[in-house]
């Protein structure tokens, strides 16, 4: 997928012509590529790739660690509001005219705030089953921090404001620089480590709170670490490329039925199959059509069929 990513769209480059490009840039062998060629690998595409490589892998390790904390198969890496806390950080910043780096800071703050506001509403509420009020809250919250990005859209100059808030909150790569990558790539990196390092008592995790806890598993410790670490690649991947919906509810379905409920091995899974799957879409919204489309949209066309399917082919157990 890197490599068709590197060359179709509206520069096409040839096999010959990239493996060139590639050996001359990393190994100093062959002759040096045209200047408008390397602009477009190295300026334009690889940015890109590597983006959607690291957020489709995140976003898809977040939503299969958020499952099976949870223990239900319909939660993904935005049930704790940190989507709408991050589109209501980036749609203010865009309505305030702040610079491009600025809105991503204040979305990835957003995002933060939004699940520190659920989990401070779920600890105030000790009567009933903590994960319950967790999802509960999350919902609220998000909620009315949707109603918020509404009230700012509604607020915002149509010719200019309007139409900038609404094509970051449906998702996309085409504005990511290097400059980016360099701020977002260790937030990214630092929330999938505690993932990584810990999937084996996600499983432990997974049998229920009492039977983690027979098992000699610090439940709610545990819970809180998971819960930061997916928050953090989350809300760093949202404010970076905005809100793109399915991955993390998808491609841990997917890999599941490939490798197992056993986080060990699904982790991986995930990881590599989120990036693929981000990294397809991506090539697919600059190169279906002559104008770019959103990415949030077409993962959109793209996943909910897969989930559908995944749906539909998965036995039902007594």
């Amino acid at each position: 997928m890197v490599l068709l990513a590197f060359s179709v769209g509206q520069f096409p480059v040839k096999p010959g012509a990239l493996l060139q490009a590639i050996g001359w840039q990393l190994f100093g062998i062959g002759e040096p590529s045209p200047p408008a060629l390397q602009a477009a690998l190295w300026h334009i595409r690889l940015p890109r790739v590597l983006a959607a490589v690291l957020i489709g892998a995140v976003l898809s390790a977040a939503g299969a660690a958020y499952q099976a904390m949870f223990r239900n198969p319909l939660v993904s890496p935005d049930i704790l509001g940190v989507s709408a806390g991050a589109g209501l950080g980036a749609s203010l910043g865009l309505f305030l005219g702040l610079p491009m780096l600025l809105v991503q800071g204040i979305a990835f703050a957003g995002g933060l705030g939004a699940v520190g506001l659920v989990c401070m509403v779920a600890a105030l509420v000790r009567r009933h089953d903590p994960v319950l009020v967790l999802v509960l809250a999350g919902v609220a919250v998000s909620a009315l921090l949707g109603a918020g990005i509404s009230l700012l859209k509604l607020l915002a100059d149509p010719y200019t404001q309007l139409p900038s808030i609404t094509f970051w909150l449906l998702g996309g790569l085409n504005a990511v620089v290097t400059d980016d990558l360099w701020v977002t790539a260790p937030l990214l990196l630092v929330g999938l480590l505690p993932l990584v390092l810990l999937r084996w008592r996600v499983n432990l995790l997974s049998l229920g709170d009492e039977e983690a806890s027979a098992l000699g598993v610090a439940v709610t410790p545990l819970r809180w670490t998971l819960i930061a670490a997916a928050t953090l690649c989350t809300a760093a991947a949202v404010s970076l490329a905005g809100i793109i919906g399915w991955v993390g509810l998808v491609v841990p379905h997917i890999a599941r039925l490939l490798v197992g409920a056993d986080f060990r091995r699904l982790l991986p899974a995930s990881l590599l199959l989120g990036a693929s799957f981000l990294l397809a879409a991506d090539t697919l919204a600059r190169t279906l059509a002559s104008i770019e489309l959103p990415l949030g949209i077409l993962t959109a066309f793209v996943g909910v069929p897969c989930f559908l399917l995944v749906l539909a082919r998965s036995e039902r157990r007594p």
